[in-house]
C-alpha cells in the first residue's frame, strides 16, 4: 500500500457545490460526518476504501473512488483489469 497521501479535490468540489445541510446529509449516509471530511482534504489523510465507495455511490460518481484513492487498484475489484489464468500462473514439473 502506498503511503501517498490523497488528492481529494473531486471531494473538495462536490462539498463546495452543496449547501450545509446537504453536506451533512451527504457525510452521514456515507458513514462519517463532515467535519471529518473536511479535515481529511485538508490535512490529506487517508480516507478509508469503505468510505470511499460510499462518497462515490452517494454522490452517483461524483466524487469517485479513484479520486479519493488512487492507491487501490479499483479496476482490479470491478473484474476490468486482466487476471491471469490459474493455469498460466502454475507451474509444471
Amino acid at each position: 500500500m502506498s503511503d501517498e497521501p490523497i488528492k481529494a479535490e473531486a471531494l473538495r468540489k462536490y462539498l463546495n457545490s452543496l449547501v450545509p445541510d446537504d453536506q451533512e446529509s451527504y457525510a452521514k449516509r456515507c458513514g462519517t460526518t463532515i467535519g471529518y471530511l473536511r479535515k481529511a482534504i485538508s490535512a490529506r489523510q487517508r480516507i478509508a476504501e469503505s468510505t470511499a465507495i460510499a462518497l462515490d455511490r452517494e454522490s452517483g460518481g461524483v466524487v469517485s473512488v479513484e479520486s479519493v484513492r488512487p492507491d487501490v487498484d479499483w479496476s482490479y475489484l470491478r473484474g476490468s483489469s486482466k487476471r491471469p489464468s490459474r493455469l498460466t500462473t502454475l507451474k509444471c514439473g
